[in-house]
């Protein structure tokens, strides 16, 4: 399919050109693919393979961005959060905060409860109500907290992903090519100009052969995320917003509790600092240290704030220590600057918010997205398709919806026939939840596709890489259907197998040679070795 859609590139003309496949990006088409326009998109890495697959996986409101007094910010992202629980209930799901707070913090217990409930009415009352919460509280309801200097706490809800969220972006990349847009990966583009004839002409290369052409379009998206400025800089584009960058970093470890809920501190330099689940793993951080150079990387500096703070802040019988680690994010929030507002000279960068800025070029048909968050991705969408129409680009099917799970009726089909078929019997004992469920959750419609290919050959119900719930049928499916180039693709961003499982366990894994042979043919050897090389 990628081969196919490179020749596409080359040889048609479309509507408007994506650079980037991130979140901003990945909506962008499949909002304007669902409602006619011809779409194409390149990505210079993989899809999500930047900020997108860095994030806490949180689809949250904001919480934190009342201390500034941005109540229509917070607003905002409370109503997009509450589409997104609504629109996929089986990936968002609500999930409780558990706060802890130390004697003598900026903010009382009494003052940051009544701050959850002005929250809580910001966001229309859709989640659970906000709870007050007495040592005696924490100490019964999660003794792995150390009480020690702590005068109580509170918790209230906000919503994650309980995929990653990457697969979350990719899903939406999956459906701008269901509506008939042309995508590609490790395609970047190294500059565009406007042409006399009105339409942009970009100079593109194919990273994995080096094969260079042009992609010819009315309208150019610059949706690349942190590097948004430097493509507008080779693009001669001039605009009012620019970013600095704050680097995120989190360590992925066993499990550290049960429960489902999100463990909640502030750290030492006072900012929130999590405890986060992620299947049968648990992800801490964050950081928040200003960089410059892009890629940002994890320090032994990171590491040891994230492990002090965590320590500090459990009853652990044995400290958390580097051999915990397992897995390790590190992304960078690019943050929004007006260059002719009041926040042109930074300021207290640590004070600036992921709200998102969209500039038009009108003249030129160019389009640039600064910033913006997960939470915030179904406003971008809709934003972008209103710019594209103004500037002359026909949407005829405008009013499709191009967001959320399938129809009811689908979903009900699909467990039908997984009923029908056991399919839940079929369910490895080490996996975390039903097959059924997790089938629904990460394909859609599609996983009735996946019905199809075990009734015919049960084998393909099985876990292919021994330690993952994986099964065989995914893995054929992800080679028909996700574009993947590079192993990591697989292991890192359409699953999470890179993220819960150590890299030594996956070297070792029986099945990986088997998966890497349905993903990459006679090329399979080859990935292996890139891909542990790298490590």
């Amino acid at each position: 399919m990628r081969e196919s859609n490179i020749e596409k590139l080359a040889s048609s003309r479309f509507d408007v050109l994506i650079l980037g496949g991130g979140i901003n990006g990945a909506v962008c088409a499949s909002a304007l693919t669902t409602m006619g326009a011809r779409v194409a998109l390149i990505d210079r890495g993989d899809f999500a393979g930047a900020t997108s697959q860095e994030s806490s996986n949180l689809v949250w409101g904001g919480i934190k961005y009342l201390e500034g007094v941005e109540l229509g910010l917070v607003r905002e992202l409370c109503v997009s959060r509450n589409k997104l629980i609504r629109t996929y209930p089986s990936t968002v799901k609500e999930v409780r905060f558990f706060t802890t707070l130390a004697a003598g913090f900026r903010w009382g217990r009494l003052g940051l409860y009544l701050g959850t409930l002005l929250y809580w009415l910001l966001g229309s009352f859709s989640t659970r109500g906000p709870r007050l919460l007495s040592r005696a509280q924490i100490r019964a309801e999660e003794p792995a907290i150390d009480l020690e200097g702590m005068v109580g706490g509170f918790e209230y809800s906000d919503a994650y992903l309980i995929d990653n969220d990457a697969r979350f972006v990719f899903n939406f990349v999956r459906a701008a090519i269901d509506h008939g847009g042309i995508v590609a990966n490790y395609v970047e583009s190294t500059g565009a100009t406007r042409s006399e004839d009105g339409l942009w002409r970009t100079r593109a290369r194919n990273l994995e052969t080096g094969r260079e052409f042009e992609i010819c379009s009315k309208v150019v998206l610059n949706a690349c995320g942190p590097f948004v400025d430097a493509h507008n800089a080779i693009t001669g584009q001039q605009r009012n917003h620019r970013h600095v960058f704050s680097k995120g970093v989190h360590l992925l470890v066993d499990r550290i509790t049960p429960i489902t809920r999100v463990l909640t501190f502030f750290a030492d330099d006072g900012r929130l600092f999590f405890i986060l689940p992620m299947g049968p793993k648990s992800c801490i951080g964050t950081t928040d240290t200003r960089v410059e150079e892009l890629p940002a990387e994890v320090t032994a500096e990171d590491r040891r704030f994230i492990l002090d703070n965590v320590n500090k802040r459990l009853a652990l019988e044995v400290p958390l220590t580097e051999a915990d680690i397992i897995a390790e994010r590190c992304g960078v929030r690019p943050l929004v600057i007006d260059v002719h507002g009041r926040d042109r000279d930074e300021g207290d960068w640590t004070s600036l918010s992921r709200k998102h800025a969209i500039e038009v070029n009108r003249e030129e048909g160019h389009i640039s997205i600064f910033g913006g968050k997960l939470t915030d991705c179904l406003n971008v969408g809709e934003e972008v398709a209103e710019l594209v129409s103004e500037l002359g680009v026909a949407l005829p099917y405008r009013g499709m919806r191009w967001y959320g799970e399938p129809p009811d009726e689908v979903r009900d089909e699909y467990f039908h026939q997984a009923i029908l078929m056991g399919l839940d019997a079929m369910t490895a004992p080490e996996s975390s939840e039903l097959l059924s469920t997790r089938l629904w959750r990460r394909y859609g419609a599609s996983a009735l596709r996946l019905l199809e290919d075990i009734r015919v050959e049960p084998a393909m119900a099985e876990v292919l890489i021994k330690g993952t719930e994986y099964i065989r049928a995914e893995i054929h499916h992800a080679a028909r259907r996700e574009m993947i180039v590079k192993l990591e693709d697989f292991l890192r961003r359409r699953s999470k197998i890179a993220l819960i499982e150590r890299t030594e366990m996956i070297r070792n894994a029986p099945g990986l040679i088997e998966a890497c042979r349905i993903l990459f043919g006679s090329a399979a050897e080859d990935r292996i070795q890139e891909y542990f090389e790298r490590r």
